[in-house]
């Protein structure tokens, strides 16, 4: 199998974006450009500098928690983290949800070359793709030609992905359509709050979502939605008090 750089190497990521039909590509061009190996380590800090090690631990088990609730796995299950950046939530929950799967494959996809090359000198036990969230499938289709990677996965997760997307609903019928017949997503992200400087912070597109609202949007594409907020998580360096939800999509 090639390697990821071999992989880069082969793959054109404006061609890439033109065939997955994404917008705005000369301004996410620009955009992806500026990240580099330090910009993928400060966002890792950023993260971790908001939530506190106490607050990542509570998100990391709530997706496990939601990937390992019923329906139950299969014990070779195809796991992908969507948006997963630099892999500092995939090899987290990796890492745990392997405690009860061990024969558990891991897949990441994001958009961000450099964002993944970080993650695969993290791990060699994560197979890394580029992507884009509102079409998962289309994605896979494009990585296949390259890289060993499933048709379609058992379980999908994504973690603070959600609020860099454009089209949220989108996103929800991506997951769907790279699903198993039998397979399940899990989303955290944030609750509607009023920080505007995450926009400039973070390059955030929206501030957070009404739970309820969200849930509503994911039913139109999962039989079985659950929502739930994760409390009390709140950025450790100013205060600010974001709550996160949780919320598991069985089809």
């Amino acid at each position: 199998m090639p390697s990821f750089e071999d992989y880069l190497k082969n793959v054109k990521l404006k061609e890439l974006l033109e065939e997955l039909k994404v917008p705005k590509i000369e301004t996410l061009m620009k955009e992806i450009k500026h990240f580099t190996e330090k910009e993928a380590e400060r966002r890792d800090k950023i993260v971790l500098s908001y939530f506190g090690e106490d607050g990542i631990e509570r998100v990391i088990d709530s997706v496990v928690q939601g990937l390992l609730s019923p329906p139950r796995l299969r014990k070779n299950a195809k796991v992908l983290d969507v948006g997963a950046g630099s892999g500092f939530f995939t090899t987290k929950v990796a890492d745990k949800v392997r405690r009860h799967l061990p024969e558990a494959a891991f897949y990441a996809m994001d958009l961000t070359p450099v964002m993944l090359l970080v993650l695969t000198r993290k791990t060699p036990e994560i197979t890394p793709f580029l992507g884009v969230a509102e079409n998962v499938r289309g994605s896979v289709e494009q990585a296949r030609k390259h890289l060993n990677i499933p048709e379609k996965f058992d379980a999908i997760f994504s973690t603070l992905m959600l609020h860099h997307c454009s089209n949220v609903e989108r996103v929800f019928e991506s997951f769907r359509k790279a699903e198993e017949v039998d397979g399940k997503a899990v989303v955290i992200d944030l609750c509607k709050h009023s920080f505007e400087e995450f926009r400039e912070e973070m390059g955030d597109l929206h501030l957070g979502f009404e739970p309820e609202l969200l849930k509503g949007m994911a039913e139109k594409h999962f039989s079985k939605v659950q929502v739930k907020k994760i409390p009390g998580i709140c950025c450790t360096n100013s205060g600010r008090s974001a709550e996160l939800f949780v919320a598991v999509m069985i089809p």
